[in-house]
């Protein structure tokens, strides 16, 4: 029930109803024309179908087309508005045309006569042609298809992110652990919060021992990795260290280092190089600080 109630529907149905009942005003005087002009009781019959049904045709074309075709159209609509309503006022204003069949002129002046007589006659023929116009237009008509805004900004988005995420990935932290020589300076000094100094004799009330700053190390962004494979043209070539090459920088490296700091990895992050290289420099490294201990050893002895 609430369909059938509802406004639209109530709306569209007095709509036709007020339209049926202006073409049955408008057909009367239509006829009458028709039969004026030389057109038996059948033709007189359909000829306000031509005109009027033409006027229906072109405003449902005017709903659907757009563009130029949709001007054209409305000029259609408009032109045989005007003719249906120069046919109507020419049928009021004539009373020997109300319900008469003979053939009389439509106007008193032969040029005015002349142009209704034209007008009346072209009429069904414009019907024939601008209707087969408009209805191939309506059928050749491809709508233009509406995009939402907000889901092209979306899309937009999106897009862009995944383009982004694919060609510049997030560089991953790589921290430095360098170990620090026994000789190095430990930094500054901070005097613990509160100390009182303490007179002689007296037991100080808080431990002064000093805490030294330990130094943070640096945070470095990894190298950007390629989105695709490097050609092999196009790629660096790697030095290759000899043996003797690199164990001549791991001596340089690790000169002021402790025996406790003198590890495989630590040395293999300091000359960069494979673990199997590190362990190998880790060997020859403490055994050439062994011999001299062994060599005082047996001097002092």
């Amino acid at each position: 029930m609430r369909r059938i109630f509802n406004p639209k529907t109530l709306l569209v149905a007095a709509l036709v109803g007020v339209v049926g009942m202006a073409f049955r005003v408008s057909w009367n005087a239509q006829r009458d024309v028709a039969r004026t002009v030389g057109a038996d009781d059948t033709a007189a019959l359909l000829y306000p179908f031509v005109v009027d049904g033409l006027m229906a045709l072109a405003l449902v074309a005017t709903l659907t087309l757009t563009g130029k075709d949709k001007t054209f159209a409305l000029r259609v609509l408009a032109g045989y508005t005007v003719a249906s309503l120069v046919l109507n006022y020419v049928h009021g204003l004539v009373p020997g045309l109300h319900g008469g069949g003979q053939r009389m002129q439509l106007a008193d002046w032969a040029p005015a006569n002349w142009v209704l007589v034209l007008l009346a006659t072209s009429l069904p023929v414009g019907s024939i042609f601008f209707g087969s116009d408009l209805v191939a237009k309506v059928l050749h008509h491809r709508p233009i298809p509406t995009i939402n805004a907000d889901e092209t900004e979306d899309t937009t988005a999106n897009r862009l992110r995944s383009d982004l995420h694919e060609s510049t990935p997030e560089p991953v932290p790589a921290v430095s652990e360098l170990p620090a020589p026994e000789s190095a300076d430990p930094g500054p000094v901070i005097e613990p919060v509160g100390q009182v100094d303490s007179e002689p004799g007296d037991e100080p009330t808080q431990s002064a021992e000093p805490v030294p700053v330990k130094a943070v190390a640096a945070v470095e962004s990894g190298p950007r990795r390629a989105t695709g494979r490097v050609p092999e043209a196009a790629r660096t070539p790697r030095p290759v260290r000899t043996p003797d090459e690199l164990l001549a920088e791991a001596r340089t490296v690790t000169a002021d280092w402790s025996g406790a700091e003198l590890t495989a990895e630590a040395i293999r992050k300091a000359v960069r190089t494979s673990s199997a290289n590190g362990r190998m420099l880790r060997d020859t490294l403490r055994a050439e600080r062994a011999e001299p201990d062994a060599g005082a050893e047996a001097t002092a002895a």
